[in-house]
């Protein structure tokens, strides 16, 4: 293994212990997500969480708490901690998670937490989402509860691009419940196919006559172009008779 392989395996492993522990201590603040950075003058630590006031505590006492234990636990050099809140916190799926996993421990009935949260992420945008709740529900017998609306990816390329999972646990008397959000985030997927109207298509279609006539093609080609064109201009008209005619009927 290079150098290079061994610095970046050994950065990724590093901010994901950061992660872990910051999730462990800070579920309660909604903690979303760490950046790590390192500069010439020290470590760029930045955190993003839901209510950023509680990690950075009354005068600034918990940040300069987990300064130290970043010195110490994680051998960061002069770290410089920020804390702020992520851009979408309804879309972002470990603050959801978190979310459910401390109304369930005050005492909320799953069911009605699960499809409060639904809404909310729907309602801003999302084109799915799916929350997955796992334990002794209502009885002593382990179980679990799916709820699902809109689109949700789990294979192929459009997981990496547009999906965010995350997974928290609830911890109550009788067990622990475990929690999986699930978030379509809005855009085009890859594999989208859109179909054009007939305005739409005309404008391509006058497109591609100005092509054919800038290129000046030879005349036989030139012919067989047009004929192909007033073809698809006659399946257009046609078809938007046919859609009159039920329009008139019905």
């Amino acid at each position: 293994m290079t150098k290079i392989k061994k610095y970046f395996l050994g950065q990724a492993l590093l901010k994901a212990k950061i992660d872990e522990y910051l999730a462990q201590n800070f579920y309660e603040a909604g903690y979303a997500d760490v950046h790590v950075v390192k500069t010439g003058l020290g470590t760029r630590v930045h955190i993003y969480a839901e209510r950023p006031a509680l990690i950075i505590g009354r005068g600034g006492s918990t940040i300069r708490e987990l300064q130290r234990i970043m010195v110490k636990v994680f051998n960061l050099e002069n770290p410089q901690i920020t804390v702020s809140q992520p851009e979408l916190p309804e879309l972002n799926a470990r603050v959801q998670a978190f979310r459910i996993a401390r109304l369930i421990e005050r005492g909320f009935h799953f069911r009605r937490v699960a499809f409060t949260v639904l809404r909310r992420v729907m309602a801003n945008g999302a084109q799915g989402v799916e929350i997955t709740i796992s334990g002794k529900l209502v009885a002593e017998r382990a179980r679990f509860e799916k709820y699902k609306e809109g689109k949700v990816y789990k294979a192929g390329h459009v997981v990496e691009e547009l999906v965010d999972r995350a997974v928290a646990y609830a911890r109550l008397p009788k067990g622990v419940i475990g929690i999986e959000v699930i978030i379509t985030k809005p855009g085009t997927p890859p594999d989208h196919i859109a179909i054009k109207d007939p305005s739409q298509v005309k404008e391509v279609i006058a497109k591609i006559r100005e092509e054919v006539e800038s290129k000046k093609m030879e005349t036989a080609r030139l012919e067989e172009i047009e004929a192909l064109l007033e073809e698809e201009e006659e399946e257009i008209e046609l078809g938007e008779e046919e859609v009159e005619e039920v329009a008139s009927k019905a």
